[in-house]
């Protein structure tokens, strides 16, 4: 049995460099350890660093002669390449078995191995689910149905398995193959991940159910129900000790100096996150680190006198969902813990004690009742908070989520070709804004935020990390402004010619 495990060429974000967006995804070095531990034959594939485009791969494919080719996507908007990698294998040859895994084809199982070609979904968390598929598939005499967690089709029907059970101690797992990865290849944006950066996570899962977040959904509890499968959130760490083991490697082997920890919520535990702290300056470890945290967690741990000790270990940046001014709305989306004077409370305590570490804060717009006026207040909201660069995105609905479901049901969704499904592009209209108004306007008030007034604070910071973020940022929001400019100009008829598009690289099709 021979599996590749294989990111494919893809386009990249339009505002980022090829250097910003190849970073490692943390699914191949997972699945590709659990595989090898258990001697099957493994090689995982990440084209994107490698600059591997369709015809080399196809190549690589021939030569390998696998047995199985696997393809996880973490972003709907990347789906369609991983349907053309399951294409291609069957291609070169009928026999070869593919996967597919990741939020978008987990969340919509029955139609992806019905409409792709495509033999096996599997949902959730994969690295059991997978392992088991694959002794599964070694042996002559096959019993698929005992493999929880997958989805696939046998004489023209479709057939769920039951739903996998989660790891619980996450420290069962191997430790990520990162020794199979082109290590050297990721994290070399020298502004964003100077000297050298790489992702990394310590939990998987959340223990909050906002409606328009998939990442709950694809480590949730999944658990049959009137025959129904219902996901319940879930969340779950590695120990202290085998994170900073992990941090260890990556810093001293790999000379990553910066990690992006890639957690849903990375400070769900404040004990955990304590004991992190007092860890990493145990151990001599000195490296700069992102999360995605929560405000109200935030204040809770700044009160126990925690986040402090967060704060020294390295913390330089982190990105916190404040989404939308009105309390009204938050409720709406099930954000529950937040308020606007709450996010208030958090951004400015940062601000004023913990002026080191770079404050992004991202925001939904285009709801249902979005009107210029609320995208103009929230864009005060912003200033109100204080933020060293806000990120405003058009709300999109990702199979999996309540919001897509609604959307769906409400016949909301305008543009379903799945590429524009990049958190930039509207793929709704407000019932007062076309998406064209929506996105003309939240370039807009990203103009309007990024005065030279906040260039000259950012670039003036006593802190060299804070001066480079503040100088990249300046950066990508001048080639949108550009990009944008060029669209109109080069076509001003029609919705699509004013929105952004997904970049090919040189190298895609060699």
């Amino acid at each position: 049995m021979k599996v590749l495990l294989i990111n494919p060429p893809r386009y990249y974000w339009p505002y980022l460099s090829e250097g910003d967006n190849y970073i490692l995804p943390q699914a191949l070095p997972c699945l590709a350890a659990i595989l090898r531990e258990n001697n099957i034959d493994v090689k995982p594939i990440d084209c994107l660093p490698l600059k591997m485009g369709w015809k080399t791969l196809e190549r690589t494919i021939e030569k390998e002669q696998p047995d199985v080719v696997g393809v996880t996507t973490s972003e709907t908007m990347f789906t369609p390449e991983g349907v053309k990698l399951c294409e291609l294998a069957k291609k070169i040859d009928p026999s070869i078995k593919t996967v597919a895994g990741g939020a978008h084809f987990s969340n919509l199982a029955e139609e992806s191995v019905s409409e792709y070609p495509i033999d096996f979904i599997v949902v959730g968390e994969g690295e059991i689910t997978l392992l088991e598929l694959a002794k599964e598939l070694e042996k002559k005499e096959q019993n698929l149905k005992k493999v929880d967690g997958i989805v696939f089709k046998k004489d023209g029907d479709v057939i769920r398995t039951k739903p996998r059970k989660l790891v619980e101690n996450l420290d069962d797992l191997p430790m990520p193959a990162y020794d199979m990865m082109p290590m050297k290849e990721y994290g070399k944006e020298k502004l964003l991940f100077s000297p050298g950066g790489t992702t990394i996570h310590h939990s998987r899962g959340c223990v909050h159910n906002c409606k328009f977040c998939v990442w709950w959904v694809q480590m949730s509890q999944r658990k049959l129900i009137g025959g129904k499968e219902v996901c319940f959130p879930k969340w779950r760490t590695k120990s202290v000790e085998r994170t900073l083991d992990e941090v260890e490697l990556l810093t001293k082997k790999y000379k990553k100096k910066y990690l992006e920890f890639v957690d849903d919520t990375w400070n769900v535990d404040p004990a955990w996150s304590g004991k992190f702290a007092d860890g990493v300056k145990e151990r001599g470890l000195n490296f700069n680190w992102f999360g995605f945290m929560r405000a109200d967690y935030i204040l809770r741990d700044e009160k126990a006198g925690i986040f402090k000790k967060i704060a020294d270990s390295g913390l330089v940046k982190l990105c916190i969902g404040a989404e939308r001014a009105l309390n009204e709305d938050l409720k709406m989306f099930g954000k529950t813990g937040y308020s606007h004077d709450l996010t208030k409370k958090c951004f400015h305590l940062l601000r004023d004690k913990y002026p080191q570490v770079f404050r992004q804060g991202t925001f939904i717009v285009g709801v249902r009742n979005e009107t210029k006026e609320s995208m103009r207040n929230l864009l005060e909201y912003a200033k109100e908070l204080d933020l060293d660069f806000p990120s405003f995105h058009p709300i999109t609905p990702i199979p999996g989520t309540e919001l897509w479901d609604t959307a769906v049901r409400n016949n909301w969704i305008e543009e379903k070709n799945y590429l524009c499904f990049d958190w930039l592009t509207p793929v709704m209209s407000s019932e007062h804004m076309s998406r064209k108004e929506i996105f003309e306007t939240i370039a807009e008030i990203t103009r309007d935020y990024i005065r030279p007034s906040w260039y000259l604070r950012g670039i003036t910071s006593k802190y060299r990390f804070k001066r480079n973020l503040y100088l990249w940022f300046t950066a990508i929001s001048m080639r949108a402004l550009k990009d944008t400019i060029r669209q109109r100009i080069a076509k001003k008829d029609g919705v699509k010619n004013v929105f952004t598009e997904l970049v090919k690289p040189d190298w895609y099709d060699t």
